[in-house]
């Protein structure tokens, strides 16, 4: 083997030993997620997917409630509330208290830690506000958006909206 052949089989072992380790450390966060997914609180939304239909610039912010339940055998720790998108914030209200506004992170922004418990059958609502305008007019046609809401079972509720924005 000459010098060049092993000066360029030097960095792909090295990848290749970098990429494995990465792997292997894959496996084990894996693992921890799949045991905490096997809590017993189970949260359940009214419903996951929601389409505001045509939404006008002009007229301004659109939101939309989703409810949502624990219909697990324990109660669920709620941890952050975030968005998809600078263009949507969310808030959680449970009983007479509103979380929020929550929006997306990264970008310059932060999202807090929620602590709050949904406790046995309860039921707390999410508020997906959608402002149309936040893209400037250059925001024209289909968009698709998400709220996530981690939780302590390991899987976060996933709750989607689309539209078709108009100028």
């Amino acid at each position: 083997m000459n010098i060049k052949n092993i000066l360029i089989a030097i960095p792909l072992l090295l990848l290749l030993v970098t990429g494995a380790a990465w792997i292997i450390g894959r496996v084990g966060t894996n693992n921890a997620a799949v045991s905490l997914a096997t809590s017993t609180g189970i949260l359940t939304a009214d419903m996951e997917q929601y389409d505001f239909g045509t939404v006008s610039m002009a007229a301004g912010k659109v939101s939309h409630r989703f409810t949502v339940t624990n219909t697990g055998t324990e109660p669920i720790a709620v941890t952050k509330l975030s968005t998809s998108c600078m263009c949507t914030t969310a808030l959680l209200i449970k009983r007479d208290t509103t979380l929020g506004p929550y929006g997306m992170e990264g970008h310059g922004g932060y999202v807090p830690k929620i602590r709050t418990d949904i406790a046995l059958n309860e039921t707390v609502t999410i508020e997906a506000v959608f402002d149309p305008t936040a893209h400037g007019p250059a925001g024209v046609g289909k968009i698709d958006r998400a709220v996530m809401l981690e939780n302590n079972t390991g899987t976060p509720l996933v709750l989607r909206f689309a539209a078709m924005v108009t100028p």
